[in-house]
């Protein structure tokens, strides 16, 4: 492999790494666990036990990524979670 496919490659590996982003949702002292785990099921398309197991992270650790990949899919998903009166952000 030539230096110049090498850099290509390596410059092909950073935009693929770039593109992938995830929903972080904190902890707070305001909603209820069942609120938590019914919005996640709504908004992020989880399955009744992965909300579940978010949500005790979220209280236990303090945040949980709840969602990952481009950051387009990602925007109006965090922005309904904000809308229902859930801490998240996109990183």
């Amino acid at each position: 492999m030539s230096i110049k496919e090498e850099v290509l490659e390596q410059v092909d590996i950073k935009e693929k790494e770039s593109s992938f982003h995830e929903i972080i949702l904190y902890n707070d002292d305001v909603n209820t666990f069942d609120f938590v785990i019914d919005s996640l099921i709504k908004v992020c398309e989880h399955s009744p036990i992965q909300a579940e197991q978010c949500t005790l992270l979220v209280h236990f650790k303090g945040r949980c990524a709840v969602k990952s990949g481009e950051y387009n899919e990602l925007e109006p998903r965090c922005t309904k979670l904000l809308e229902l009166g859930l801490s998240a952000e996109i990183v």
